[in-house]
């Protein structure tokens, strides 16, 4: 980088790893439903270890971006990259097989089931029996379970009880150490901490904390400030379908984001 050409925030945000190439990088992503543009041409660019909070009002576009980038919709315009490869998803299941994970705020966890369940849920390892018969391999699936709970600092004393007795916080917890285990390579977090007590809510901080330790970007969505400037490098501000603010969490404030947000300040 030339040192008299002012670096770019997302520069800025990954200047000590400048040989890094971005891990996903949108270019002028556009998306339309009928006469409405929900997102405008819009371009990131997300760096191993880097976490990208989006925030904006309610319809600003940032679900419809990240179900972009999560497979559930194909942008009409724009490219999508993973780690400098353009990719073409048709379905989450392609964004998973990726290592695009994405963490909903319903988690999408059977409530019925237990953690090791939920977390090799429809992908669960077998062995045979007497040489002949396959049987889901309950052992392993404990055994690994407890592993990658242990990788990310996670204590659920149980891990044989129903998600549905466990707190919020371990709920999320087993949905994170699900996208973990699957060698994610971008983890989607869709308001993390709703419905959470203060105490669940810094744990799962620390938990976006790990994984940014481990190397792997997380993008968060949230209307919450508190989440926002916990855990976040880097923000990006939406405001109907547009990219209106591209700022590092360290050199703003929460007026100055909701400024962007209604339209009362510039980037």
């Amino acid at each position: 980088m030339n040192s008299s050409t002012k670096p770019t925030i997302s520069e800025q945000a990954s200047q000590t790893t400048e040989t890094r190439r971005p891990m996903l990088r949108l270019e002028r992503v556009t998306k339309r439903f009928g006469g409405l543009t929900a997102v405008n041409q819009v371009s990131l660019e997300l760096y191993p270890g880097e976490v990208l909070a989006l925030a904006g009002d309610n319809g600003a576009g940032k679900s419809t971006l990240i179900k972009m980038i999560s497979g559930v919709y194909k942008p009409d315009d724009g490219k999508i990259f993973l780690e400098d490869r353009e990719i073409t998803m048709s379905s989450p299941m392609e964004a998973r097989s990726l290592g695009i994970e994405t963490i909903y705020q319903d988690l999408a966890l059977c409530d019925n089931l237990d953690a090791t369940v939920n977390i090799f849920l429809g992908r669960e390892p077998s062995r045979r029996m007497l040489g002949l018969f396959k049987q889901v391999d309950r052992s392993k699936m404990l055994a690994e379970s407890e592993s990658v709970l242990r990788r990310l600092d996670i204590q659920i004393p149980n891990l044989r009880r129903p998600i549905q007795q466990m707190s919020g916080g371990q709920r999320q917890a087993v949905a994170i150490a699900r996208a973990v285990y699957w060698n994610a390579r971008l983890v989607i977090m869709d308001e993390p901490t709703a419905a959470l007590g203060v105490p669940e809510q810094r744990k799962v901080h620390e938990l976006v904390r790990t994984l940014k330790q481990q190397g792997v970007p997380v993008i968060i969505i949230s209307h919450n400030m508190q989440d926002i400037f916990a855990s976040a490098d880097r923000i990006i501000v939406m405001r109907r379908g547009s990219k209106v603010g591209d700022v590092l969490a360290k050199d703003t404030d929460g007026e100055r984001l909701v400024g962007l947000m209604v339209g009362a300040r510039e980037a």
